[in-house]
């Protein structure tokens, strides 16, 4: 080499090294990083290939994103800085590969050398299985399907963390009588079997009424008008002539006065005094409130023509409209509790006297009628009641919370908890419903432990395997 360039040289490689420190000073290099990018620098100006620079500077090149802890501790900075021993933290190149996390063995890896994989699935769920590990488009694994999950298609294993993670939470189905009771709102209504219209079976005149209105309460026997009817008189009179006559026709002419409606009180004074009166007496025929008075001083009536309504309210009825819904559990004879808002504070007892053998088109609602006394009176017709219906024959049934049903319309289902986090839909036919439970009839028995939260997540994982499960199966050989 020539002394021209020896000197080229020397100025080259002086350079070069004036740009390392300069580098090194604002970077905080260490002296082997300082020689290694010397090593680089040099190679690139006297023209080498990039393949001749060490792997390590090859590998790590670009701007500083972050710095980290000397030691490997998960500490970092955005900017330079020292630990607290005076340790400077390290910088990291944009071409390192970052990452925050220590490096742990995958857990998915150790499951699979211990368990015999079947096949892979979609990790979204799709109807896609492989044969062998691959990702989808967006890079996510596909899921392995274990022999063991495999063997139950409808199945589900979920592990410790992700059933507390998901809130899961189950219950025992017990077996005790479903005894409840139905609300329902009701009205006060009149018995029909104690009501009486008074009318006359002939045509009379009347000619006194006594001092009853509506309202007023009278007594059985007790007199309401004075009448005169000629077909009474005569038939009176023939009465009277066969008794003095002693013929035999003494019982027809009795039985004619009671056909044309003459009390037998008012008949055997007739056999006593051997008259006939002109006028008769009309009477109540039973005790309770004149609830209409059509009769009026000097009117004519007609035979048939209502002339007063009395009603016994001794014991009135309580109708009830009742959700066919909540039919089922009623029957004749089970107790009713009746409140009132007109009679705050008190209650009432009385017994379910009929089942009315309709149900309501507008109001889907069927009539239950309560027997309730009222010896007092103070239960008006038309009152607003609150009844409720004791159901249930008390026989011992198997029930679960309510929330624990999975209804689609077409069929019912629960979540059975088969025990080490393995889950399994069960279909049930259901019964009643009451006070949060309701009756499975078919499907479960006592002591099964079922799952009353997160069940539509459990069954949509389960449906999933048994998809899958029928979209893997073998074709059975012919």
């Amino acid at each position: 080499m020539s002394a021209f360039g020896k000197l080229v040289l020397i100025a080259v490689v002086g350079s070069a090294a004036g740009w390392v420190g300069l580098a090194a000073g604002g970077k905080r290099w260490t002296p082997a990083m300082l020689t290694d990018v010397a090593q680089t620098q040099l190679t690139a100006l006297l023209g080498r290939e990039a393949d001749a620079m060490p792997a390590e500077i090859r590998s790590a090149m670009g701007p500083i994103i972050y710095y980290r802890h000397p030691d490997g501790l998960a500490e970092w900075s955005a900017v330079p800085t020292d630990t607290v021993d005076g340790k400077a933290f390290l910088p990291v190149l944009a071409s390192e590969d970052v990452s925050f996390d220590p490096e742990a063995p995958n857990p998915l890896e150790a499951k699979i050398g211990e368990r015999t994989v079947l096949y892979y699935r979609h990790p979204m769920g799709l109807p896609d299985t492989s044969p062998v590990p691959k990702q989808d488009s967006m890079g996510m694994d596909y899921l392995p399907v274990f022999a063991d999950e495999a063997n139950d298609a409808g199945s589900v294993t979920v592990s410790p963390g992700k059933l507390q993670r998901t809130g899961v939470r189950t219950s025992v189905a017990v077996l005790k009588p479903m005894a409840t009771t139905v609300r329902a709102p009701g009205i006060v209504a009149l018995d029909e079997r104690r009501v009486s219209v008074i009318s006359l079976r002939a045509d009379a005149f009347i000619e006194e009424v006594e001092d009853v209105t509506t309202g007023s309460i009278v007594e059985a026997g007790e007199p309401l008008a004075m009448l005169y009817s000629p077909d009474i008189v005569s038939a009176a009179a023939q009465y009277v002539s066969d008794l003095r006559s002693g013929e035999g026709r003494v019982e027809g002419s009795r039985q004619r006065l009671a056909n044309l409606g003459v009390p037998v009180s008012v008949i055997d004074k007739i056999a006593a005094d051997r008259r006939a009166p002109v006028q008769i007496s009309l009477m109540a025929p039973r005790s309770g409130v004149v609830l209409e008075r059509m009769a009026v001083e000097g009117m004519m009536s007609e035979a048939g023509e209502t002339l007063f309504r009395i009603a016994d309210t001794s014991v009135v009825w309580i109708m009830a409209d009742v959700p066919e819904s909540a039919l089922a559990g009623l029957s004749d004879g089970k107790a009713a509790t009746i409140t009132f808002p007109g009679l705050p504070g008190e209650t009432f007892s009385g017994i379910i006297d009929k089942i009315y053998p309709e149900v309501d088109m507008q109001t889907r609602t069927a009539r239950v009628r309560v027997d309730l006394s009222n010896p007092e009176g103070r239960l008006l017709v038309n009152m607003f009641a609150d009844v409720a219906l004791a159901t249930g024959d008390g026989a011992p049934v198997v029930q679960v919370p309510e929330t624990a049903v999975i209804d689609t319309g077409d069929r019912q289902v629960v979540i059975r908890d088969m025990g080490e986090g393995k889950f399994a839909p069960q279909d049930v036919v259901l019964g009643r419903q009451a006070a949060g439970m309701v009756e499975v009839r078919e499907g479960i028995s006592e002591g099964d432990r079922i799952v009353t939260t997160s069940t539509f997540l459990i069954d949509a994982e389960s449906n999933l395997n048994a998809a899958l499960a029928a979209l893997t199966a073998p074709e059975a050989v012919e």
